[in-house]
């Protein structure tokens, strides 16, 4: 199993142990014993930046594995990392961002169920509750504007491997993805349109 180190601080660079390099259509599938690379999942897309003088071009999850693919084949044994700072960042002030609208959506008594946090693509689907409420943009907007203002920290707990995350008081959620310090670290996301099909309702949104 890799050790995913993001799991419990936020560093873009260390020293890590390589236990494999495999030959893989053109590139190099490579483990590690601990990884700070996030990889593609839970909505959101894999970080990108070097191991060694190698280039880590995509990561993913596979078991209980995460494999890094390189553009170069690296030796076992121990290596530098570091990840492209600019990409985490946008990804995960958009993963934050839909955790703030999921919680938006649930104090109007809607559930979410899926998220999707790729630039330019933000979209959190929700399912109707027992209490649902009538559900705008407006609404969210100015509920996630708010929250945002008051800067609330980002909290985490991680318990047999289940990792949960939630900014202040709002409620947490079960989650593996990349998030802010404060939500101040957000600065604006926009709701773009909602729309409801087959009993979803979809939020779109982007960072601006």
């Amino acid at each position: 199993m890799t050790e995913r180190l993001f799991f419990t601080h936020d560093h873009l660079t260390a020293e890590l142990e390589v236990i494999s390099c495999t030959p893989h259509e053109g590139q190099f599938a490579v483990i590690l014993q601990s990884t700070i690379f996030h990889p593609q999942g839970g909505g959101q897309p894999f970080d990108t930046g070097r191991l060694g003088e190698s280039n880590v071009v995509r990561v993913t999850q596979e078991a209980d594995r995460v494999v890094h693919y390189l553009d170069r084949a690296i030796a076992p044994g121990p290596i530098s990392a570091w990840v492209d700072a600019d990409r985490r960042t946008l990804h995960t002030r958009l993963h934050s961002a839909g955790h703030l609208i999921g919680n938006a959506g649930e104090t109007l008594g809607w559930m979410p169920i899926k998220a999707h946090h790729w630039p330019g693509e933000g979209k959190i689907t929700f399912i109707r509750g027992e209490t649902a409420q009538t559900m705008d943009a407006e609404v969210l907007q100015r509920q996630i504007n708010q929250w945002i203002a008051a800067d609330y920290s980002r909290h985490m707990a991680l318990e047999d491997g289940t990792r949960e995350v939630g900014f202040g008081e709002l409620p947490s959620y079960a989650c593996g993805g990349t998030h802010v310090q404060t939500l101040g670290e957000l600065g604006k996301v926009t709701i773009l349109a909602l729309s409801e099909k087959k009993g979803a309702l979809s939020v779109r949104y982007t960072l601006d």
